[in-house]
């Protein structure tokens, strides 16, 4: 549709700060925006901003399915195209994330591996699609 472009993905979470404590130490993310409040955080993640925002100001009247470590993720993921497959899984297990597919190629050509935050989010480590 003409105007229209992705702007920012949020993910609600318990904790912005360890979100984005970890987000910078698991996938070399940086600080784009911190709101003064702590509530709110925005990363820089390419076109795209990846952004966390406490879970006390997820849209009121929506009800959304929390990740949380001990349930399965939320039906998303998070996915980061990587130079390295093999060492950005090794970087996010070091920085505490949950370990659930080493790299493996794919059918089409991709490497992909998977991890979960601490809070529970679904995280996809990927090579570029050749096309």
């Amino acid at each position: 549709m003409p105007g229209t472009r992705f702007g920012y993905v949020i993910v609600y979470v318990a904790a912005v700060g360890e979100s984005v404590d970890f987000y910078q130490r698991a996938f070399g993310l940086e600080l784009r925006f911190l709101h003064e409040s702590g509530a709110y955080a925005e990363m820089e993640s390419g076109a795209t901003a990846l952004a966390f925002a406490d879970e006390s100001a997820s849209p009121k009247g929506v009800e959304v399915a929390l990740n949380r470590q001990d349930r399965p993720s939320a039906g998303i993921e998070l996915a980061f195209v990587v130079d390295d497959v093999e060492a950005a899984y090794q970087r996010a297990v070091d920085a505490g994330a949950e370990k659930l597919q080493a790299p493996k190629s794919t059918p089409w050509g991709q490497v992909v591996a998977y991890v979960r935050d601490a809070g529970g989010v679904l995280v996809e480590l990927c090579s570029a699609i050749e096309r």
